[in-house]
């Protein structure tokens, strides 16, 4: 997009931030067309000590023509209410552009010319932003490993506390593999890239279900490869016993402390609120706890949610709200954490 400001006011930095914030708005909204045919020219100047800023704004496209105005006390109260109204126009002109091929014709056309007419998405003006590649996925699992790592471990600990699965039966490893591997693959459409997060997160779901094997097929099978007997997890008092033995040197890497490792502390706390939350969530449907567990540990919002769970966005709205008020009611889960609070402002 081709930016022209002109300024006849003191350019000061606050100002060109506000102007550049709105700019980066407005680009989002005319990714379909081609940047080099979308041009926005602007005027910020002083008018009167009475009736402050002026500011316009002229707004070029392929398809049309838009123009705003607006005054204000301030020159940046004038910026924001002038691209809004431009944001509008912008909306109203890309929905007629949607629907210009159901327009009814106010002459009688021959039905060649109807047959001829297409949506502007069609149209070589339109620019489709850039779908997920696989550089793409590989660039965020290797920055956001950890964090679906610690997303499906605590999905695979809640269906286990809710006997919808068996313990054991699905690590976190097999969900991973298989999540990435789809993601890599052929077979799942690829999404644009800003969704490239909800859409992991909606394949990590699609594996868990599909290893957990809910129909109960092929589950009784057992690998010839799998040991028999239990691992032996506590065989050294010490965990540093583990990989670290006496006779060895002691290095840096031994006694430096590493910021992304949880302590033990740490580790304990998580692992009880874990435990109260999921005996909090025993009674709830699968659906409703999975849009809170992504709304509330995840940080995702509703339109993400859905575009996950493939649930419409009301349902995600009802379902986080239907935990809430499960979570307020449930005696015990609120009688620990008033416990733990009191604990820890005495």
């Amino acid at each position: 997009m081709n930016v022209h400001i002109s300024y006849r006011v003191p350019r000061t930095p606050a100002l060109e931030k506000e102007i550049q914030h709105h700019i980066d708005k407005l680009r989002k909204w005319l990714q379909v067309f081609r940047p080099e045919l979308v041009h926005l020219k602007g005027m910020v100047e002083e008018v009167s000590g009475r009736e402050g800023t002026s500011v316009s704004l002229n707004l070029r496209l392929p398809s049309g023509q838009m123009a705003a105005q607006a005054k204000a006390p301030t020159a940046q109260g004038g910026v924001k209410t002038a691209f809004d109204e431009m944001l509008q126009q912008i909306k109203k002109h890309k929905d007629l552009l949607r629907s210009a091929h159901k327009w009814p014709r106010r002459q009688k056309a021959s039905l060649a010319r109807r047959n001829a007419s297409v949506p502007f998405e069609q149209t070589l003006a339109a620019v489709f932003p850039p779908s997920v590649s696989a550089e793409d996925v590989r660039s965020y699992v290797n920055v956001n490993l950890a964090r679906l790592d610690r997303f499906i471990e605590r999905e695979i600990y809640f269906r286990e506390a809710s006997e919808l699965i068996e313990a054991d039966s699905v690590t976190k490893d097999e969900v991973i593999d298989e999540t990435i591997a789809a993601a890599l693959g052929e077979t799942e459409e690829k999404p644009e890239r800003l969704a490239l997060e909800p859409w992991l997160y909606g394949l990590a779901m699609k594996a868990l279900d599909r290893l957990s094997r809910p129909d109960d097929s092929n589950g009784g099978a057992v690998h010839l490869e799998d040991s028999a007997r239990k691992r032996n997890v506590k065989g050294s008092d010490e965990a540093e016993l583990q990989f670290h033995q006496p006779d060895e040197s002691i290095t840096g890497e031994t006694v430096i402390a590493d910021g992304r490792i949880a302590t033990p502390e740490q580790i304990v706390g998580s692992d009880e609120m874990m435990r109260l939350i999921a005996s909090a969530l025993r009674g709830i449907k699968p659906a409703h706890r999975e849009a809170f567990i992504l709304h509330a540990f995840e940080g995702f919002g509703v339109e993400e949610i859905a575009a996950i769970t493939g649930a419409p966005p009301e349902h995600v709205s009802q379902s986080i709200s239907a935990v809430r008020d499960h979570l307020r009611k449930s005696p015990s889960f609120a009688l620990q954490f008033r416990g733990r609070q009191a604990t820890g402002t005495a």
